[in-house]
């Protein structure tokens, strides 16, 4: 006791306990000077006096992008997607992702089918997932763009997905079902040249290579691959591991790459068709600055660089293992001036600032409505402390001892009639100490447009493309990226590659006198995983996969079993049904959400509570519907659910008709919780384990060689007396479990939920989804562990490929789904597939044995991004707040300083 007392807790105890919240019972008064001090104790945002943008980003080039996440915040906001059936983000994205698909597998932990989904029509997913403009794309679609919530991070979900699987290390093959390269015809050897090894050409090639094209080489001007990618977009926005990744799994199909290969005198057009080549694909981009008249004849020795100039230097000098080079940074100072309102202007000014500038200057023609930049680019330069200057123009620079030292501009303004003009009278000069033009770029080397020829050009330089095939004027040259003249982004280079490639195979196959269809069909991306078998006998029948819908409303009808085989289920129940005499009718409503989860509302719902009886279709329906099914589908398994009284007549009858009918197998319901019971069927057959042990031998002694299954419910006192008493009887396995009895809710004025007609009344429901998993969880443990052997078909809770592998472990052959279903749609079976292959594929990894399933070791972050370890700077850790945060930035700021971006990895 403390003195004296049994229920007080001794002193250290309750100075712990002192945090514990407490019960108000009054106003707190604290004055607002000791509230100031404690806001800037506890403050975790960078203060907005904060004035030098510069101190702490010199050399900088970690991450910074807001959309990046961890994993815990990945599926939290994938948990926030509606899963829209017509997704207008997808019909917004230019490769056509399956954007709710691949959101579906992260919410499920599915990282490689999520990666997978994203590959497929984007070879540069995880380029894109960190680059895209998706305000301006995807998630300018986004429905939740009209909820407080506001739209998904698509991108930053994109990123976290194509990221996880980069770091699993497997490499890309062709589908293992097509035919192989060795069976296809001569056409598929013909040798293909691409221009160019940026976003287009790399998709293009790709593309090509999962076709079945086997003779496809890269040529790229520099020393070093990537294109823009590597050479223009800063390494805190696209690391160039990023890029060579994705390069390497464009390289793994047996696309061949040779760098220092300008187009030129060396190499044309003409002369690549003239070697040998029957098509080419030209994806250059648009190599040279536009300078304005005011900068010609300036130097980078004068300070002054265009975008073209500036920026890889940057990359040469900042990105690990992009050349051999070993580069510095720019050494910029002082004032520096950025002209340009374009993504690329931004990442010039956030640039320069990591190469020593204090001040950067963000100088534009027409005002902030007008800026072409997305907005997050202009948002984290304006974090970075850059300073914008619109509605001015460039006058004249201004020189001391050779070197820039200021510009003069002039005030512009927009006329009534939308034209603009310069207003002499407004003139303003600005110190620097460097300039960066960044107004765009174009075709002008007069050496590359000879090399083009025969091409037609537009005026401007630039090839004449079809925007629908991406086809030039002469056949079998296709061009896409900037040099097409039709994108702006690189989403939109890497979907010119894609549609070229599609239109490269179909002339190089009509030149070998083959046709191919006119809807495109490229293959989509495939690994070892996907090799990976999950087929399973069960009771002398093979399942194509252990996932199979179970007998409740995703079976409503056989059409719904129909559409269920199209999309790749391997095996379903039909819905419940009964002799003729024994028909029912079903109330509305009757399934409602459940109340087990919180406020939460949409898909993702963690339970149901349904009051729905069996079939309202008949016996002779469901018969009918087995043998169309199995004419149509006979690899997949059909099996009859069927229900009775406690008739032997009755259960054998339903039984003869099925097994005539041609079900693979038969499960006998002995388990709906609600409404049958009160008939004498279902849960009043199934609680008694000597009605049970009968029933399976009635059964037994009628069905012949088909197998059958007990459903049990899990409203008894011990489900493994059941089990045992089915098992007994005959039975070849179990179904394990059905819904739980429940009350889910009831409502402010005292009704129950949900309440049928005028009188509201209700009963008792079976509650399903990830509510019950425990229990069935428990359920399927408890009977393989007692009846070693035993085949149980699950089903309870089972929402994704790691909780169906729970209930493998656990004891169960395969696994039955419900509630999942309507949650989405049927198409969530390719998620648990391609789930469920990989979870078996990262088990056989010695290398992977760290992580937990598809999740990765956790390393600590902060905003998704790795915190930095000071205790290897300065041999002590702070904490991330206040004067602590401050003092922390200080030491990282200094590291980078004094540890250029060369002399790191």
């Amino acid at each position: 006791p403390v003195n004296g007392l049994y229920s007080k807790e001794p002193p250290e105890i309750e100075s712990l306990m002192a945090l514990n919240p407490r019960v108000q019972s009054h106003a707190s008064v604290v004055p607002t000077k000791v509230t100031k001090g404690n806001r800037k104790y506890w403050k975790r945002n960078t203060p907005h006096e904060a004035t030098c943008g510069s101190c702490e980003l010199e050399n900088n080039f970690d991450d910074i992008k807001h959309s990046t996440l961890s994993e815990r915040a990945a599926l939290r906001e994938a948990a926030r997607c509606l899963k829209c059936a017509d997704a207008p983000c997808q019909k917004s994205c230019p490769t056509q992702l399956d954007i709710k698909s691949f959101i579906s597998s992260i919410s499920t932990k599915n990282y490689y089918g999520a990666a997978k989904a994203i590959f497929s029509d984007n070879p540069l997913g995880l380029t894109c997932g960190m680059v895209c403009p998706t305000s301006d794309l995807c998630v300018g679609g986004c429905n939740l763009y009209a909820s407080e919530e506001g739209p998904i991070n698509i991108g930053g979900l994109q990123h976290f997905a194509t990221e996880t699987f980069m770091k699993m290390g497997i490499p890309q093959i062709r589908d293992p079902n097509a035919k192989p390269v060795d069976e296809l015809p001569e056409s598929f050897r013909a040798k293909v040249a691409l221009i160019g090894c940026g976003p287009a050409s790399i998709s293009c090639a790709t593309f090509l290579a999962r076709l079945g094209y086997t003779n496809l080489t890269v040529y790229e001007a520099r020393d070093y691959i990537g294109g823009l990618s590597s050479a223009e977009i800063p390494q805190y926005r696209l690391p160039y591991e990023v890029v060579n990744f994705e390069i390497q799994l464009m390289r793994d199909l047996g696309v061949k790459i040779e760098t220092g290969k300008p187009l030129g005198p060396d190499m044309s057009v003409q002369s690549l068709l003239g070697s040998g080549h029957e098509a080419v694909f030209i994806g250059i981009g648009l190599p040279h600055p536009k300078v304005a008249p005011v900068f010609e004849g300036l130097s980078i020795e004068q300070g002054f660089y265009t975008s073209k100039d500036f920026l890889p230097l940057v990359a040469k000098a900042s990105k690990p293992g992009l050349c051999s080079c070993k580069s510095s940074l720019p050494q910029l100072s002082g004032n520096v001036i950025v002209l340009g309102a374009g993504d690329t202007a931004f990442d010039c000014a956030t640039s320069a600032l990591r190469c020593g500038a204090k001040r950067v200057f963000v100088v534009f023609r027409k005002g902030f409505n007008n800026v072409r930049a997305v907005p997050e680019e202009m948002e984290l330069a304006k974090e970075e402390r850059c300073e914008f200057i619109p509605f001015v123009e460039a006058r004249k620079v201004l020189t001391k001892d050779g070197r820039i030292s200021g510009l003069t501009l002039c005030r512009t303004e927009q006329t009534d009639d939308g034209k603009w003009i310069e207003d002499e009278e407004q003139i303003v000069t600005l110190k620097c100490n460097f300039i960066i033009s960044a107004f765009g770029s174009h075709l002008a080397d007069a050496g590359v447009q000879a090399a083009l020829a025969p091409l037609q050009l537009e005026k401007w330089g630039t090839p004449v493309v079809d925007a629908t095939t991406m086809a030039s004027s002469v056949p079998g040259v296709f061009c896409g990226g900037d040099i097409s003249g039709l994108c702006n982004t690189t989403v939109e280079a890497v979907n010119d590659g894609k549609t070229a490639a599609w239109n490269i195979h179909a002339y190089l196959q009509s030149l070998h006198g083959l046709f191919i269809e006119p809807t495109p069909r490229l293959p989509q991306f495939f690994t070892a995983i996907d090799a990976v078998d999950i087929s399973v006998n069960i009771c002398g029948l093979k399942f194509p996969n252990p996932f199979g819908l179970a007998s409740a409303p995703p079976t409503t009808t056989s059409a719904m079993v129909r559409r269920a085989f199209e999309q790749g289920w391997g095996f379903s129940l039909t819905k419940t049904y009964a002799l003729d005499k024994d028909c029912v009718t079903n109330v509305s409503p009757r399934i409602v959400r459940g109340s087990t989860f919180g406020h939460s509302y949409g898909p993702g719902q963690g339970s149901f509570l349904n009051i729905e009886l069996i079939s309202e279709k008949s016996a002779a329906y469901w018969e009918e519907s087995v043998r169309e099914l199995k004419r149509d589908h006979p690899k997949n398994i059909i099996i009859a659910s069927i229900m009775s009284s406690y008739s032997k007549d009755d259960w054998q009858t339903l039984t003869r008709r099925a097994v005539a009918a041609g079900a693979d197998a038969l499960e006998l319901n002995l388990s709906c919780p609600h409404g049958m019971g009160e008939r004498g069927m279902g849960l009043a057959c199934g609680q008694n384990p000597d009605m049970v042990n009968n029933i399976c031998r009635w059964v037994k002694a009628v069905s012949g060689n088909t197998p059958f299954f007990a459903k049990l419910t899990p409203n008894v006192t011990d489900i493994v007396d059941i089990a045992t008493a089915a098992r007994d009887g005959g039975a070849d396995g179990v179904t394990a479990t059905n819904t739980v009895s429940g009350l889910m809710s009831v409502k402010g004025d005292a009704a129950a939920w949900p309440a049928v007609g005028k009188e509201k009344r209700t009963t008792y429901g079976g509650v399903s989804g990830n509510a019950i998993r425990p229990i069935a969880l428990r359920a399927v443990s408890a009977i393989a562990r007692a009846l070693p052997g035993f085949p149980i078909l699950a089903t309870g809770g089972i929402d994704s490929a790691e909780s169906a592998l729970q209930f493998i472990y656990a004891g169960a052959s395969a696994v039955q789904i419900c509630s999942a279903v309507q949650n989405q749609d049927f198409t969530v079976i390719n998620d648990y597939i391609i789930g469920l292959k990989t979870l078996l594929y990262l088990k056989s990894r010695p290398d992977l044995q760290s992580w937990d399933g598809q999740s990765p070791p956790t390393q600590p972050h902060q905003l998704g991004k790795p915190v930095p370890k000071l205790d290897e700077l300065v041999g002590k850790q702070l904490p991330n707040f206040g004067s602590y945060a401050e003092e922390k930035r200080a030491i990282v700021a200094a590291h980078h300083k004094t540890h250029p971006p060369s002399e790191k990895d």
